[in-house]
C-alpha cells in the first residue's frame, strides 16, 4: 500500500512481540514451522514456472516421488536364483508356407534332408477391386442394379478400417502420420477421408462400450476410479476412468464435480429417481429436512430427463434458495443417486479412489500408495523430524504388509487386532506437528483405508486406475485434443474397449475384425457378456 510516497507490502506474517523471550525449543519451532512456510512458497514458485513454461509451449518436468511401498512389501523372492527360462519354440498364429532352398552339391553327395529355418514376414499392400455391377432395364420400366457383396460398407474396405481403428488407438498414431502410411504404401485417400473412418459409422462401437460400463456396474464387487486433464473444443477439460480387473470406461466432460461423476455412473440413462436411496444420499449431505419432505410429498417419484427434473425443483422452490449447501445440487445429486440405484449400479460395490472428494459416493476406500505418498512428501528439516518420518514411514510399511497377509487369508481376530494397530500408529505424537497433523488427517479416513478389512477383495491401491487411464495421457500428448463430440466419444470408447479386450484376454485385432464382419474372421461374442460372466462371485 502507498504511504507518505513509499510503497509498501503487507505481509500476511505477523512476528512474535518479542523474540528475544522465547526459550530455545520455542525458537527451534519458529524456525522449523518458517522453513516450511518458505519450501511452500518455493513448491509454489516452481509450480507457476512450470505454468509459464506450458503457456510458452516449453516442456517442463514433472516432481514426482514415487513410494515404493507396494512393492517392497512384496512377497520375498527366493534366495537361490533360478535360471530365467527361454522364450520357447516359435509357434506362428497363422498357416506356414513350405518352401524348398536348393543348393548345388558335389558329384557324389548324399541327400540327408532339409534343416528348417522359420521366417515370419508381414505384407503390407495396397488392394482395389473395382465392381462392375450389372444394370438391367426391366420391361417394366424399372432399372435393377446388382447389390455389391457382403461386407462392402463405403469407398474402403474392412480390413482398411480395422488397421485404421488398430494403428491410431492401440498403436496410439497421429492422424498425420496414419494418412501418410496409408499414402505411402499406394492407397489414394486423404487426411479428412481417414477422419472419416475413424468417427464416421461408429454407433455399435459407442454402444458396446456404454453396455460394458452398465455390465461391470451391475456386477462388480468394485471399482476404481481416476481422472486426468483432456482437451477438447479447445478448452480444458476432465476425463474420468472407471473399471476394474474386468473392465475400463473413459469418459470426457467440461467439469470433475461429483454432479459430473454421478451423471457418469448413470452409464447414459437420463433419468432422475426420488427412492429409499436418494432421500438417504440427501440426509447424509445436510439436505433440511422440510425440503426431503417437500419433495417426498409429491406423486412424481422418476423424471425422465434434466429439463423434467429442472420444472420440478422450479415447482417447490428450489432454485430460488441461497442456503449452504446447495438445496438443487444436493436434491440433483440425490436424484441422481437414486437413479443409479433404480438401475441397480454399484449394489454394495465398493468405490476405490485417490481421495479426490468428487469420488466419495456410496461405499469408498482410498488408496495406501497415496496415503502414504503424504508422509513421504513431507518437507523434515530437523534430524529428529527426519528421524520422526522414517519411523512413522516403516511403521506405515509394515502395517501394509500386514493388511497385503489379511487380504490373502481374511480372519476376524486379525481384524481387529489390525485396526488397534492402526489407531497406535496413526494417533501417535512424534513433536513434528505437521506430522502430527498429517497423521490425524488419515486417522479420520479410517473406514475409508480400513475397507479392505471388511471387503478383502478390494485392492489396496488405484494403480490400475492409474495404468489404465495412461493411454489417455499418451492420446492427449500426441493429439492435443478433439474438436467435436463424436470424435471425444469415439476416442473414449476405442481406447476403453482396447484396455477391456486386453484385461479379457481378447486380441483388440481379432475384436475389430469381428465387429467389422471381416470374411474368415472369428466371431468374439459381446464384451458385455464376457464382463458379467466373470463378475462378482456368489
Amino acid at each position: 500500500m502507498r504511504r507518505l510516497g513509499r510503497l509498501g507490502f503487507k505481509l500476511c506474517v505477523s512476528p512474535p512481540e518479542d523474540l528475544d523471550g522465547l526459550s530455545h525449543a520455542q525458537l527451534k519451532e519458529l524456525v522449523a514451522g518458517l522453513l516450511g512456510k518458505l519450501t511452500d512458497l518455493e513448491r509454489t514458485v516452481a509450480a507457476q514456472r512450470e505454468e509459464i513454461a506450458r503457456l510458452k509451449g516449453l516442456k517442463g518436468r514433472p516432481d514426482i516421488k514415487p513410494s515404493g511401498m507396494d512393492k517392497a512389501t512384496e512377497a520375498g523372492k527366493p534366495g537361490r536364483q533360478e535360471k530365467r527360462a527361454g522364450r520357447g519354440k516359435v509357434r506362428p498364429w497363422v498357416s506356414v508356407e513350405d518352401r524348398v532352398v536348393k543348393v548345388a552339391a558335389p558329384t557324389g553327395s548324399r541327400f540327408k534332408g532339409y534343416e528348417t529355418y522359420l521366417v515370419q514376414e508381414l505384407v503390407l499392400s495396397a488392394h482395389a477391386i473395382r465392381y462392375r455391377r450389372e444394370r438391367w432395364l426391366t420391361p417394366d420400366g424399372d432399372t435393377i442394379t446388382a447389390p455389391l457383396p457382403a461386407g462392402v460398407v463405403g469407398h474402403f474396405g474392412a480390413e482398411l478400417r480395422r488397421f485404421v481403428l488398430m494403428l491410431y488407438h492401440q498403436g496410439q498414431s497421429t492422424l498425420p502420420r496414419l494418412t501418410a502410411l496409408l499414402q505411402s504404401v499406394g492407397l489414394s485417400i486423404s487426411k479428412r477421408e481417414v477422419q472419416r473412418l475413424l468417427t464416421e459409422q461408429q454407433g455399435g462401437f459407442l454402444d458396446e462400450a456404454r453396455d460394458v460400463l452398465r455390465a461391470g456396474l451391475e456386477t462388480s464387487a468394485w471399482i476404481s476410479v481416476d481422472d486426468t486433464g483432456a482437451r477438447h473444443k479447445v478448452a480444458n477439460g476432465f476425463c474420468t476412468q472407471i473399471g476394474n480387473d474386468r473392465f475400463t470406461w473413459f469418459g470426457t466432460r467440461t467439469s470433475k464435480s461429483r454432479l459430473n461423476f454421478l451423471d457418469l455412473l448413470r452409464a447414459g440413462h437420463t433419468d432422475f429417481v426420488l427412492n429409499d436411496t436418494a432421500f438417504s444420499y440427501m440426509r447424509d449431505h445436510a439436505l433440511p429436512a422440510v425440503l426431503i419432505a417437500r419433495l417426498a410429498a409429491q406423486p412424481e417419484t422418476s423424471f425422465a430427463d434434466q429439463a423434467a427434473w429442472s420444472a420440478q425443483l422450479d415447482r417447490l422452490g428450489f432454485t430460488g434458495l441461497t442456503t449452504t449447501p446447495n438445496p438443487t445440487q444436493i436434491a440433483t445429486e440425490g436424484a441422481i443417486w437414486g437413479s443409479i440405484a433404480a438401475h441397480e449400479f454399484l449394489c454394495d460395490a465398493v468405490v476405490l479412489s485417490d481421495d479426490a472428494g468428487q469420488f466419495a459416493v456410496g461405499r469408498h476406500a482410498l488408496c495406501w500408495v497415496h496415503a502414504e505418498r503424504l508422509v513421504h512428501k513431507l518437507d523434515a528439516f530437523t534430524d529428529a523430524h527426519l528421524a520422526a518420518q522414517q519411523r512413522v514411514r516403516k511403521l506405515i510399511w509394515d502395517f501394509y504388509a500386514a493388511l497385503k497377509a489379511y487380504q490373502t487369508n481374511p480372519d476376524k481376530g486379525r481384524r481387529l487386532a489390525l485396526r488397534a494397530r492402526f489407531d497406535r500408529i496413526f494417533q501417535r505424537r512424534t513433536g513434528f506437528v505437521t506430522l502430527d497433523r498429517l497423521l490425524a488427517r488419515l486417522h479420520a479416513n479410517k473406514d475409508e483405508l480400513l475397507m479392505v478389512l471388511d471387503r478383502p477383495e478390494t485392492p489396496l491401491h488405484t494403480n490400475g486406475s492409474e495404468n489404465d487411464i495412461r493411454c489417455q495421457v499418451t492420446r492427449r500428448k500426441v493429439s492435443a485434443g478433439t474438436r467435436s463430440d463424436l470424435g471425444r466419444d469415439c476416442r473414449d470408447a476405442f481406447l476403453g474397449l482396447a484396455k477391456t479386450c486386453t484385461k479379457l484376454g481378447v486380441a483388440f485385432w481379432d475384436y475389430l475384425g469381428s465387429r467389422l464382419r471381416i470374411p474368415g474372421q472369428r466371431c468374439i461374442p459381446p464384451l458385455p457378456d464376457f464382463v458379467r460372466c466373470r463378475g462378482r462371485p456368489a
